[in-house]
């Protein structure tokens, strides 16, 4: 082993293998990453660079979840004939001694993911790619969502979303944007990130909503005022918002200009608030009809001219509505729902709500595609993914 020459860190197989354990990623994930550093087998080589690179700060880690780890690379080590690392048994050892698996059914478990964000090579003029390349969120989430702890995880549309912001930043940056259905607060930070004017996360489920606060506390973001810690990130505030007991006029206080929403389709029953929330979201004539025998000047609560300016086409398409805080005209809200689509019938009664609703759905699954950052989640596909924009016709 003295002789082997170190595996650089910085080669993306390396980069793969540390963001899918540092994410949490399946343990036959990690091992197919691994062998791929090793040329097709888990060498010694590479067993040293899990324990000086991977592992190094393993206390952090969920410790049932490293010993099935553990327990799957030695397996692999020892049928392809190598020689395990003594490390790799005494550290195993130390985990079954210690560990006790019944606490993988406790409702109110928690883990900390590390989502990790790698930007490819020719990406350094890009504005939301920092200077290492590599962007990371840790997240607390939920290891039980048989039970109802769904809110507290992490959803293949809310990764998609976030890729999508960090690649097309200049469709949210300096925009107020609203997300329904907020989850851990994945798509919040990536927001911040871009620095969004502002962020409003919501959801309608109290743990959740507790979860997504921690999350955005723990990435540096102070949620109660709204004021930055980091100079990085934006200002970012939590809703609690059920869909089906918002009002109309709550809604139109929030006065988005982007409206996001990661696998919010799934249950017809919440469908026609879903879609009633939306046709409020995106509608500012209504917003234009309740500033009459106002001031021409008078200011929403966050400064902005919202009466001056709005602009009425003859086909009824309200395209210019108030003035921004820079003083430009504001353009129609737009929303962007990415969705997995795991019943057909589901999607198309959302599909004929938002039709009856007049919300015109357009289809950007081809034509809008974000860049591939989790290339090293091999349980995540960006193909599986449908992407609609939605405006107000």
């Amino acid at each position: 082993m003295a002789t082997e020459q170190a595996l650089d860190p910085s080669l993306p197989c390396c980069r793969y293998l540390l963001s899918a354990l540092l994410a949490m990623e399946p343990s036959e994930c990690l091992i197919s990453h691994a062998m791929a550093c090793g040329g097709g087998s888990i060498t010694e080589q590479v067993q040293q660079f899990i324990l000086d690179h991977c592992l190094s700060t393993h206390g952090d880690f969920y410790a049932p979840y490293l010993k099935n780890f553990l327990k799957k690379l030695i397996t692999q080590v020892e049928c392809d004939r190598g020689c395990v690392l003594d490390q790799f048994y005494e550290l195993y050892a130390q985990y079954i001694t210690s560990i006790k698996d019944d606490s993988l059914g406790k409702r109110d478990s928690r883990i900390c993911k590390r989502i990790s964000f790698l930007f490819p090579d020719g990406c350094s003029e890009l504005q939301t790619c920092p200077h290492s390349r590599v962007l990371t969120f840790p997240l607390q989430c939920s290891i039980n969502m048989l039970e109802g702890d769904t809110g507290c995880s992490i959803w293949p549309s809310s990764l998609f979303l976030s890729e999508l912001i960090l690649s097309h930043p200049e469709l949210f940056s300096n925009k107020l944007c609203f997300e329904i259905g907020s989850g851990v607060g994945l798509v919040g930070l990536c927001l911040a990130h871009v620095k969004a004017s502002k962020v409003i996360l919501s959801d309608g489920d109290l743990s959740t909503l507790a979860n997504m606060k921690f999350n955005l506390e723990l990435n540096n973001l102070n949620v109660e005022t709204g004021i930055q810690r980091n100079e990085d990130t934006g200002s970012v505030k939590c809703l609690f918002l059920p869909w089906e007991s918002a009002s109309e006029t709550q809604l139109q206080d929030i006065m988005p200009d982007v409206v996001l929403g990661a696998d919010v389709i799934y249950d017809p029953v919440c469908l026609p608030h879903l879609v009633r929330l939306l046709a409020i979201l995106l509608n500012r004539k209504n917003m234009d009809s309740s500033c009459k025998g106002l001031s021409p000047n008078s200011k929403h609560e966050n400064g902005e001219h919202y009466c001056k300016g709005a602009t009425d086409r003859s086909d009824g398409i309200y395209k210019s509505v108030s003035n921004g805080w820079n003083g430009q005209p504001k353009e129609a809200p737009v929303a962007y729902i990415a969705c997995v689509i795991r019943n057909i019938e589901t999607f198309n009664y959302f599909l004929s709500l938002g039709d009856k609703a007049n919300l015109n759905m357009e289809d950007l699954t081809d034509s809008l595609k974000p860049m591939n950052l989790l290339l090293y989640m091999q349980s995540y596909k960006q193909a599986d993914i449908k992407l609609l924009r939605i405006t107000s016709n």
